[in-house]
């Protein structure tokens, strides 16, 4: 029986939260991590990779807890508010969801942020291993230009920092990057969670950060993908923030000082969560 691991976007918060979520399975003997299949779309795709990369859960959690162990971000104050505007405001002459799609790229490249080679050391130092893990792990991005979404593989000829950097790069705030002469942004804007991407699995578990809120209209919002999954006669859980974790995430999922409190609240639901998996 095949089993996938959906993991969803939500910035450095979301990171922290689904590492503490999944450490607080693990401490109520429901360690989901051994999946067959990962589906990791920006903050999840870091999850994701970092299950691979040779640390323990509980090394992972502690990464994001103690502050001697957590990575230097690059600061982003981001107004969610703004941001949504904006995006908004991008998306007014657009009509079907791949002119949608082109149009949050076109904002993303002419977007002033930092440069790509400064942003990239970040997502190497996120990653305790830039080598792909021995299962599969899906990381899907979006191509700036074309509007189409791009999964990455351990097949795919592209390295797994790249891989990361690509699905974690926020339209506005991160710089699209660059691999095989195409620029690509962050996989939410076609999907939060991506997780038609699961399709096969006989049992799927999606951990949706952001509660299946989605950047921009997409064909892929999680409850039909759920829906489909499950039609198709799979096992499907979905779990989101409690109210706990979405206080302590804040309202910038961004701001890496979510990233204590935010591993701590998952990491509280995951041990009182008992996970239930629906055919229906």
């Amino acid at each position: 029986m095949a089993e996938a691991l959906v993991l969803g976007g939500g910035g450095v918060a979301g990171i922290a939260w689904m590492t503490g979520l999944l450490a607080g399975l693990a401490d109520a003997g429901q360690d989901v991590t051994g999946a067959d299949v990962i589906v990791g779309t920006s903050a999840g795709s870091t999850v994701g990779a970092q299950l691979g990369g040779g640390l323990s859960l509980e090394e992972l959690y502690a990464r994001q807890v103690e502050p001697e162990l957590q990575v230097a971000e690059i600061t982003a104050d981001v107004d969610m508010e703004r941001f949504v505007a904006e995006i908004g405001a991008a998306l007014r002459d657009a009509g079907t969801v791949a002119q949608m799609r082109r149009a949050v790229g076109r904002f993303a490249l002419d977007a002033a942020t930092v440069p790509e080679a400064e942003r990239r050391a970040v997502i190497e130092a996120r990653l305790p291993s830039h080598e792909w893990p021995a299962r599969t792990l899906k990381i899907v991005a979006v191509d700036a230009e074309s509007g189409e979404p791009r999964v990455f593989d351990d097949a795919s000829g592209v390295g797994l920092v790249d891989a990361v950097a690509a699905s974690c790069a926020v339209p506005g705030v991160w710089p699209p990057v660059t691999i095989g002469g195409r620029r690509y942004i962050d996989g939410g804007v076609r999907s939060g969670e991506n997780a038609d991407y699961a399709a096969g699995a006989s049992r799927v578990l999606v951990i949706a950060p952001l509660g299946g809120l989605e950047l921009i209209p997409g064909d892929k919002p999680l409850d039909r993908a759920v829906e489909e999954l499950r039609a198709a006669g799979a096992e499907v859980a979905v779990v989101v923030p409690d109210e706990a974790s979405r206080a302590a995430m804040g309202a910038n999922p961004l701001d890496p000082a979510t990233r204590r409190p935010a591993a701590e609240a998952g990491r509280a639901q995951g041990r009182n969560l008992k996970i239930a998996w629906t055919r229906t």
